[in-house]
């Protein structure tokens, strides 16, 4: 199946789906926006999107629209999954909880994605395969899309991070702490075969005014370059693999993540 593009200018179909989800106990709503039926066919991405509930504060139908119709981007179709009440347990790194317990269900929603989300989309598309595949997410929803694509290239060629929570660690910070106990970097630097996957971060100057080594650097971004670190080690290189942008100013909000927002999908789907 393909969706079509053409000169004329091109508006989003906004829709709603609710999945019953047995894996997470809940019913799971999803906001959907994907390109109208036109006349030229194309092959059409796909972005998975956490914390979707926060698709209107993004201003995401508008800043894909414009992007279309500017030519600047090819057609996608985005399914911004809406968080539930237990997005500390679902959200983080599968199987490796934090030191306070937090993402004890992070695997089982890596679970519903796989096995009810993605097969829920082909279903509803007629789509076995789109032409790219992407995730993302924004704190640690941006966490947990990583970890997601991380552990299935096979699924995602492209996940990105906005204000990702890299400080997730399995050891509090008066009991011990150094920087080796990150998850996500031990996560990276543990993996033995480097993932086909691209990867693109955002950071903010203003994310927050925690500095744990007091070297004047906020920790999101100290978390952040030394990730892109551990990337690089795996054999990752920018930017043909990485995309890092630092705003400075950028706040750890929706404001800053939906001006964020058009470098990565240009970055992403671009033409």
């Amino acid at each position: 199946m393909y969706w079509n593009w053409t000169e004329s200018e091109m508006t989003l179909i906004e829709d709603e789906i609710t999945i019953n989800s047995e894996l997470l106990k809940r019913k799971v709503t999803c906001t959907l926006l994907m390109p109208e039926d036109n006349d030229i066919a194309e092959p059409l991405n796909l972005l998975l999107l956490n914390d979707g509930q926060e698709a209107e504060n993004l201003q995401l139908k508008q800043t894909i629209e414009e992007l279309l119709n500017n030519g600047r981007i090819k057609p996608t179709l985005v399914v911004a999954i809406h968080a539930g009440d237990e997005r500390l347990q679902e959200y983080g790194t599968a199987g490796k909880p934090d030191f306070k317990k937090r993402g004890a269900k992070a695997g089982l929603y890596t679970e519903f994605i796989r096995k009810e989300l993605l097969p829920t989309i082909t279903k509803l598309t007629g789509i076995e395969k789109f032409e790219s595949t992407a995730f993302a997410g924004f704190s640690l929803g941006g966490l947990s899309a990583l970890d997601i694509a991380w552990n299935n290239p096979q699924l995602f060629d492209k996940t990105a991070v906005f204000s990702g929570s890299f400080w997730w660690r399995s050891r509090d910070l008066t009991n011990g702490y150094t920087d080796a106990d990150r998850i996500m970097h031990n996560i990276i630097k543990n993996t033995v075969a480097k993932p086909d996957l691209k990867i693109w971060l955002q950071t903010g100057t203003k994310d927050e005014t925690s500095d744990r080594n007091k070297n004047g650097i906020i920790d999101s971004v100290d978390d952040t370059i030394d990730l892109i670190q551990e990337l690089e080690n795996k054999g990752f290189s920018r930017p043909q693999d990485i995309g890092y942008v630092e705003m400075v100013g950028g706040n750890h909000n929706t404001e800053t993540w939906a001006k964020a927002m058009p470098k990565f999908l240009v970055w992403a789907f671009g033409r």
